[in-house]
């Protein structure tokens, strides 16, 4: 069987110490590094995002699928050069201001490093000004906000309101249970994501990737 196809395998069914030896098995042969990333881990976890979104698959078969991805990935990291691997993008995430719910934020940061974005995860309780800082300091393309508690929602339209006031420009994604597109529209930001496999779409649609 195909060494790609293996890890693409174990990366789908979430087989951790498969994946990273697989990948090792694959270096050791000279394979692409550029196929085993994207074909192997990265193409196995769009469709565990795409699964995840359809149904088909739950959080906790996504998380295992991600650590498989992860456990290549470590190994991917020390040979990739400016040359041969491009990142799609750089997003900073968190949780709004006032709020300590991370399970949505975690699994949207683990789908878009599992996609190729470069993330900057903020953790919980979030202040306005944190969000900007970060996306001034790492360069972000996007800002990705997430809240449980209606109470933390009126954070989220500040942060959209220091990007406008400096014209900053960051693309904002907003998602949470309480959260709609209206809400979205009614803040400024530029997308909302309905679940964490809407939300990584939404964040690839922003940037056209």
């Amino acid at each position: 069987m195909d060494i790609i196809k293996e890890i693409y395998d174990a990366v789908m069914e979430g087989k951790v110490d498969d994946a990273a030896s697989l990948v090792q098995q694959a270096l050791n042969s000279k394979a692409e590094v550029n196929d085993i990333l994207n074909k192997g881990l990265i193409g196995a976890m769009d469709v565990v995002g795409e699964k995840f979104g359809e149904g088909e698959l739950f959080i906790p078969q996504v998380l295992w699928s991600a650590k498989a991805m992860q456990a290549g990935m470590d190994l991917l990291k020390p040979l990739f050069s400016s040359t041969n691997h491009t990142e799609k993008g750089t997003v900073v995430i968190g949780t709004a201001k006032g709020d300590i719910h991370d399970i949505g934020k975690n699994l949207v940061a683990i789908m878009l490093e599992g996609s190729g974005f470069k993330v900057a995860d903020l953790g919980v309780d979030v202040t306005p000004e944190r969000f900007v800082e970060k996306a001034i300091e790492v360069k972000a393309d996007v800002i990705a906000m997430s809240a449980l508690l209606t109470t933390t929602m009126p954070s989220m339209g500040e942060v959209v309101s220091l990007i406008k006031a400096k014209k900053l420009p960051f693309k904002v994604i907003v998602g949470g249970a309480p959260l709609d597109q209206a809400f979205c529209q009614e803040i400024g930001a530029d997308a909302y994501g309905m679940d964490a496999a809407d939300g990584l779409r939404k964040i690839k649609g922003l940037l056209g990737r």
